[in-house]
């Protein structure tokens, strides 16, 4: 059952053209000129409960602006939103109940406030019990070493700080439907892991998630669904890994060999591939095409030539994907 849905989604920003400066102030008073930009271009959008769903795109692609229409931070100029069957711009008290929202360019925390006085005016906000709010800020402290931020005013976090204290925020009151905008900005590598083992843990219980993230290291081992938008319309929507299958399918074997062995018998014994040197004479790589050779089948056909060392495949990443899909050297069809 669909627990977020758009339908027709559209925001259209109005933006004054004027002349800069003075001059160009006044002239507008008397003669005013828009101009309209479309951020988000009537998105169809269906989220399963329970499901976590990367939502990716370049900069201006129109990721934050959908994100602020589900949670009814901003007002579509056409289409619907439902969130649990309700209506983020009728039933926003509902809504909040139901939703917890991370924007890693914007804070939640109060900024004369310490960490753990705003966290303690949100859990009266949302009605969570003494009881249930420390558990909770237990397991933060286990994953994102809340403790040591509690005191520190809002204003004086630095932005790692800021993150974990507002990731903590945004799932406070144990929300069903968690929007997640780029929620590792800021935060160090042993944090961010800590950080995306905690995401797996949401989801596996239940928890929906959309996440939006250049580092797509979060969405990789945490997203099954991955959706690309790009000048505010979706241009493909369907299964992470069938991506990789269908547009990743290059892999490169690394080989090591007890001697050197010239590079066109190689080419030679691997009809299709590429060969290309490695670091040191006796060390070269392999790129084929997964459906034209195995690994396993390149390995034979160097056996004769060379004993080898050592071997190792590199997989492609949903990174490599979406690179292409951005610079326009990939095409792909909504699903």
């Amino acid at each position: 059952m669909a627990i977020v849905e758009a339908r027709q989604l559209t925001k259209v920003f109005r933006r004054p053209d004027k002349d800069p400066g003075l001059r160009g102030a006044v002239k507008h008073l008397f003669t005013r000129r828009f101009t309209d930009k479309i951020a988000v271009d009537h998105v169809d959008l269906s989220i399963e409960a329970g499901e976590a769903a990367a939502y990716v795109g370049p900069n201006g692609a129109g990721k934050s602006t959908t994100v602020k229409l589900l949670s009814g931070i901003l007002v579509p100029t056409s289409g619907d939103v439902r969130i649990d069957g309700l209506a983020p711009r009728k039933d926003r008290i509902a809504v909040s109940h139901r939703i917890g929202v991370l924007f890693g360019q914007r804070t939640q925390l109060w900024w004369d406030l310490p960490v753990a006085e705003s966290l303690a005016v949100l859990r009266d906000i949302y009605g969570v019990d003494h009881g249930t709010f420390r558990k909770r800020m237990a397991r933060f402290d286990e994953v994102l070493d809340l403790g040591e931020v509690l005191p520190v005013l809002g204003r004086k976090l630095s932005l790692g700080q800021r993150m974990r204290a507002d990731l903590a925020a945004a799932l406070l009151h144990a929300p069903p439907v968690v929007y997640l905008d780029e929620p590792t900005i800021g935060l160090d590598l042993a944090v961010k892991d800590r950080v995306r083992e905690f995401f797996r843990t949401l989801r596996d219980e239940g928890t929906t998630v959309m996440l939006t993230s250049h580092d797509l290291g979060d969405i990789e081992g945490f997203c099954r669904r991955l959706i690309i938008i790009d000048s505010g319309r979706i241009i493909f929507d369907g299964d992470l890994e069938a991506v990789k299958d269908a547009f990743a399918r290059e892999r490169i074997l690394n080989v090591e060999a007890d001697s050197t062995v010239p590079l066109d018998a190689l080419r030679n014994a691997l009809p299709g591939a590429t060969v290309e040197p490695g670091e040191t004479p006796v060390q070269f790589s392999v790129r084929f095409d997964r459906f034209k050779m195995t690994a396993g089948q390149a390995v034979t056909a160097l056996a004769p030539l060379t004993n080898l060392v050592d071997f190792h495949v590199d997989e492609p990443s949903i990174e490599d994907v979406i690179r292409r899909v951005y610079s326009g050297e990939l095409q792909l069809d909504h699903a």
